[in-house]
């Protein structure tokens, strides 16, 4: 009988140690899950992950605080170092990622409407013009860089000359204010494309000469220092431009990047706080019109092969009778090979980007853009769907399915938003209403920062 209770006794321990066992392992597991939730709960209440919620595109600043403008010879004493190295968190736009803008051959997918909301876009535009300030650095011509400070003296040309463009546009518009408290924006005016060409700097030097302007305009005036360079920007087209900034951190992770080498892929382009700057090759007089009935290739490519991914298209297409892939000298003139094309390839090289997306338009030939993690210019403005074609890289075996698959009526609203749009990609000496020039600053005016630190007293 005894035997009989010690087994039982024995039997009913090992139960209760077994659940006391099962009891402890459940607390942590218990105690991580209510954790879990309780994280998942915070962040759905303070942030906009879950929600399909975008930031209002028009917003009132936060009215800055009084601050004192020392003359251009004083000293600053807070030190560098002392700079935060985190991104200053920016107003953020609504962006798309090239993901987002497939384009899908079935059916009508042809938006009509080219701006992802023309009356947000009118109202944003009529206050940009109202009330946006910029402020650039002052240099005069008896500067020994004044060749890299200020604006050119000729009209721009070439592949990079967006750049150019920009700034010499930039100084005679009426966004300019010589007083820096009524400023929104601060402009960097150095050039990359000019310290590049300059002897005295060249490419291995350009990292020295942002460190040092840097340096110096932090220590000459407040207004770098109080934002860590926030709502500073500068302008670079040229893709050296995108190391130029290597040795001032701050720049890159603070400074809005006017870019054309726009990249998700690249780790110092931040889409919700840098611009895409579009590469114009610059064109003078009205585009041409040509009847769409009148374009009789498919698609049309000229360019070196400096790429895998042109070396791919040239593998699959080369010899193609529908696709005319170029890879030496032309036998016909460029704009004439673009004005018989319905379509025209964009297709990644060294960088993303190149001038052909806007050669397309100006031609009135719908481009098809080859390259994986480009942020397009004006991405938060424009439906690239409405008058373009995205192909992922890897689908370029897939082109001809893709472009044959879209029907004559899509194409014709394809190729007749492309005429709409155009405007867009060009610039003019002086700026004209929604021109390329327009545009880029609409970008900026999004970006501009609302945080205003007040100085010490």
């Amino acid at each position: 009988m005894s035997r009989s209770l010690v087994l039982i006794y024995s039997l009913l321990s090992r139960r209760r140690l077994s659940e006391s066992r099962r009891n402890l392992f459940l607390i942590p597991t218990s105690l991580a899950l209510v954790t879990s939730l309780a994280i998942i709960f915070y962040i759905s209440s303070t942030s906009n992950i879950f929600t399909n919620q975008n930031p209002p595109l028009l917003l009132k600043h936060t009215i800055a605080s009084p601050l004192h403008f020392p003359p251009t010879n004083s000293l600053l004493t807070a030190p560098l170092n002392n700079i935060s190295s985190n991104p200053v968190h920016l107003q953020q736009s609504p962006h798309l990622s090239t993901t987002q803008l497939n384009f899908h051959p079935t059916g009508n997918n042809v938006h009509n409407e080219v701006f992802h909301d023309r009356d947000i876009f009118m109202e944003n535009y009529k206050e940009m013009n109202r009330s946006f300030k910029i402020y650039i650095y002052p240099h005069s011509q008896h500067d020994p860089f004044a060749n890299v400070l200020l604006p050119v003296d000729f009209e721009p040309r070439g592949n990079y000359a967006s750049e150019s463009y920009f700034k010499k546009v930039l100084v005679k518009s009426h966004f300019i204010t010589e007083d820096p408290l009524k400023a929104d924006l601060f402009f960097l005016p150095f050039s990359i494309a000019r310290l590049r060409h300059d002897p005295r700097v060249g490419i291995n030097g350009i990292q020295d000469f942002i460190r040092d302007y840097i340096f110096n305009i932090s220590h000459s005036y407040p207004f770098w220092n109080r934002t860590g360079g926030a709502d500073h920007f500068y302008v670079a087209c040229h893709s050296i431009g995108r190391s130029a900034m290597d040795k001032v951190e701050e720049v890159k992770l603070n400074t809005i990047q006017v870019v054309c080498s726009s990249s998700y892929f690249l780790s110092a382009y931040f889409a919700h706080k840098d611009v895409s700057l579009p590469q114009i090759w610059p064109r003078h007089g009205e585009p041409p019109r040509i009847a769409p009935t009148k374009r009789n290739r498919l698609v049309f490519f000229a360019g070196s092969i400096n790429s895998p991914v042109r070396e791919r298209l040239v593998e699959v297409w080369g010899n193609d009778s529908e696709i005319s892939v170029h890879s030496g000298h032309l036998k016909t003139p460029y704009a004439e090979e673009l004005l018989r094309s319905k379509f025209c390839l964009h297709v990644k090289g060294f960088e993303v980007n190149t001038a052909r997306i806007g050669d397309a338009l100006y031609y009135g030939c719908v481009p098809v853009i080859i390259a994986n993690h480009y942020d397009l210019p004006y991405a938060d403005i424009l439906n690239w769907k409405s008058f373009s074609v995205i192909v992922a890289t890897l689908d370029i075996p897939l082109l001809k399915q893709v472009l044959k698959g879209i029907n004559f009526n899509e194409y014709l609203r394809l190729q007749s938003n492309v005429l709409k749009v155009r405007k867009h990609f060009q610039w003019h000496t002086s700026s004209v209403t929604f021109d390329a020039f327009d545009m880029v600053m609409y970008d900026l005016w999004l970006r501009r920062s609302s945080v205003r630190v007040q100085l010490p007293m």
